[in-house]
C-alpha cells in the first residue's frame, strides 16, 4: 500500500483547508485509514481516523468539531476538511492506514503505512 498526501499549505487562523490522501494498492476489506502531525521537536499525533467496513470516525479532542474525515466510495481517497484552523494546528501531516478497525486508534504504533508529510502553517 502507498499512501500519497496533498493539500497543505498556507491559510489565516479562522480559514479553511482540506487535505487529500491517495491510495494505492489494496482498498477492500475492512481497515483505517487515518491523519497524524508532527511539529519540530514534538512526538507525531493524532487527529483522526475513518474505519472502512464499519464507517466509524475518531478524533483528537483538539480538533473535534472542527476537522471532518471522509472517503471516496472507491476507498482511494481520503479526506480532511479542516476548518476554524488554528495557528496551532500548524504541522506537517500524515496520512497513514493499520488493519485495526477497533481500539481507539490513536497508537502510532499500531499504524503500518504512511505517506509523506503535507505542512500545514496557519498564519495568526
Amino acid at each position: 500500500v502507498q499512501l500519497q498526501a496533498s493539500g497543505g499549505g498556507l491559510v489565516q487562523a479562522g480559514g479553511s483547508l482540506r487535505l487529500s490522501c491517495a491510495a494505492v494498492g489494496r482498498t477492500y476489506g475492512t481497515y483505517s485509514t487515518g491523519w497524524f502531525r508532527q511539529t519540530p521537536g514534538k512526538e507525531r499525533e493524532f487527529v483522526a481516523a475513518l474505519t472502512w467496513g464499519g464507517e466509524r470516525t475518531a478524533y483528537a479532542d483538539s480538533v473535534k468539531d472542527r476537522f471532518t474525515i471522509s472517503g471516496g466510495n472507491d476507498r482511494n481517497w481520503v479526506y480532511l476538511q479542516m476548518d476554524s484552523l488554528k495557528p496551532e494546528d500548524t504541522a506537517v501531516y500524515f496520512c497513514a492506514r493499520t488493519p485495526l478497525v477497533g481500539g481507539t486508534l490513536t497508537r502510532i504504533g499500531d499504524w503500518r503505512y504512511w505517506g509523506q508529510g503535507t505542512l500545514v502553517t496557519v498564519s495568526s
